[in-house]
């Protein structure tokens, strides 16, 4: 997958908690990645999650849920604002599930790959392996 991920691009590793914000510092062939940034859910309670959930949701499911429109809004003004030209999306499946639907058509036109993969928590050395 290395090859199509382009020097400078954004990479950003996703749970339904926190996401890590990556920029490929490698070449277009050889992925190296440098951490930018750690977010995290903000005021989840005040937000609330976008869309209807099902009434016996969570409380962490409905956290999970603001996270995800969150992340979706961050990457959408990152998109709109053009801070990033190309963008991999990797989270597990159901934050990405989440977060796909609430993107921006500039976000999706970046966005070269989403992965449903949770390696939120990996060492760097393995999310990079993985998306090699």
């Amino acid at each position: 997958m290395s090859k199509l991920i382009p020097q400078g691009t954004l990479v950003v590793v996703a749970d339904g908690g926190s996401a890590r914000v990556f920029t490929n510092v490698g070449t277009d062939y050889k992925l190296a990645l440098k951490q930018e940034a750690w977010l995290e859910g903000q005021n989840l309670d005040d937000e609330g999650p976008s869309g209807s959930m099902p009434r016996d949701s969570s409380q962490a499911q409905l956290d999970e849920a603001t996270f995800a429109k969150q992340l979706a809004g961050a990457l959408n003004a990152g998109a709109l604002n053009n801070r990033y030209s190309h963008l991999v999306l990797v989270a597990d499946p159901r934050t990405l599930g989440h977060v796909r639907p609430l993107l921006h058509k500039a976000t999706l036109d970046r966005l070269l790959a989403d992965v449903a993969k949770d390696l939120t928590n990996m060492p760097l050395e393995d999310i990079q392996h993985a998306l090699s």
